[in-house]
């Protein structure tokens, strides 16, 4: 695997910590840790890298389907998710979270149209979810949780078509209450949803620039790309990426903290970046998702790599006495996804330039932002 240059992807410690039931928690060091458990956050997170996987993993087939079963498992009746399954004791409540409802839904709303070589089980099972899970969305009361899913009712208007309607709704409900979240807050020199950044901070604007590809709207796209500008623009003042440590999170008018830092919010950057290229086609996402993918092999506050090249794993982050050394799920799913992305944005890039040899037209102009 060379990061940086999108050549290969490395599903080794993905098989590794995975089981009959789904992917643990954590790792110590490389080996995976029973006693953590399973979590709806982690396997959504993993039934999406499967889903994406195309042909380049032969067995995520397999993979995919007992990442979905387990989400089918950790559902309730009533439509949301439980997110946590530990060994001996089922599953239990204690981290339950709008943001694992949200991803879950995301990773079901992306699995009802899965390819035609994934299991027929997995898309009944999605469908059921999602059936069940669409009447939740109103009551999700978080932006992160929000923008999850408004990125699924997105996929689902056009590949659920049973629900086509009900999910444009959802998605105008949930795409509209961001984009207003966006303008209240906002100030000149602070361009946020919120009065802090936190964890997976990308998200928000990434959900944007999907809303947008469905509602062509000035409002939306200024939103999406004045907000991901700021916060790259920030993270990026050293000359490289250097994400929102979680020792406090960047509350407005303070200091960014420096550790430690997390390798899902460098993901998150990673992968609005690569939705914001997609829909606008502008380079300066395109050339920021690379910045921010280098993150993972070495250009950070530490100049050390986190992609692990003798285990195929992702450490869990940099601290700030060095590199962590375990290597758990989260982490490692979070460089696949990257990865995926960047392999994406340089399709995107080849396709552009194939349609820029064989046609006249102008390229598509975006409103000043």
């Amino acid at each position: 695997m060379m990061l940086g240059t999108c050549t290969s992807l490395d599903y080794r410690h993905l098989q590794r910590m995975s089981d009959e039931r789904g992917i643990l928690q954590f790792a110590c060091g490389s080996t995976p840790d029973p006693r953590s458990g399973y979590t709806v956050d982690d396997n959504a997170r993993a039934l999406i890298v499967a889903l994406q996987s195309d042909s380049d993993w032969e067995d995520r087939r397999e993979f995919a389907l007992r990442y979905a079963r387990f989400l089918y498992q950790a559902q309730r009746s009533g439509g949301d998710w439980c997110n946590w399954f530990l060994p001996g004791r089922g599953f239990v409540d204690d981290i339950d979270s709008n943001d694992s409802i949200g991803r879950a839904f995301l990773a079901c709303s992306l699995g009802v149209s899965a390819d035609e070589d994934i299991d027929e089980e997995l898309r009944l099972i999605c469908r059921q979810m999602i059936v069940k899970a669409l009447p939740l969305v109103k009551g999700l009361k978080y932006p992160r949780s929000l923008a999850y899913a408004l990125i699924g009712c997105c996929k689902l208007v056009d590949n659920f078509p049973e629900y086509s309607q009900q999910s444009f709704e959802l998605a105008k409900w949930a795409g509209e209450k961001l984009t207003n979240l966006y303008f209240r807050n906002r100030v000149a020199h602070w361009r946020w949803f919120e009065d802090r950044l936190t964890y997976c901070n990308a998200i928000l604007p990434h959900a944007l620039f999907e809303y947008y590809s469905l509602k062509s709207d000035s409002k939306i796209l200024n939103a999406a790309q004045n907000s991901l500008r700021f916060l790259s623009d920030r993270l990026f003042e050293r000359g490289y990426l250097s994400v929102v440590g979680n020792r406090g999170w960047w509350v407005r008018g303070g200091e960014i903290p420096l550790f430690d830092q997390q390798p899902v919010n460098a993901g998150s950057l990673v992968m609005a970046c690569r939705q914001a290229y997609a829909v606008t086609g502008r380079n300066e996402f395109r050339e920021t998702g690379e910045l921010a993918y280098a993150w993972y092999s070495g250009k950070n506050i530490l100049e050390m790599p986190l992609y692990n090249q003798e285990t195929g794993g992702c450490h869990d982050g940099l601290n700030s006495d060095g590199l962590n050394a375990n290597q758990g799920a989260e982490a490692l799913l979070s460089l696949i996804l990257s990865t995926q992305a960047m392999s994406n944005n340089k399709q995107d890039k080849q396709d552009k330039y194939k349609s820029d040899e064989n046609t006249s037209s102008p390229e598509k102009s975006f409103p000043a932002s």
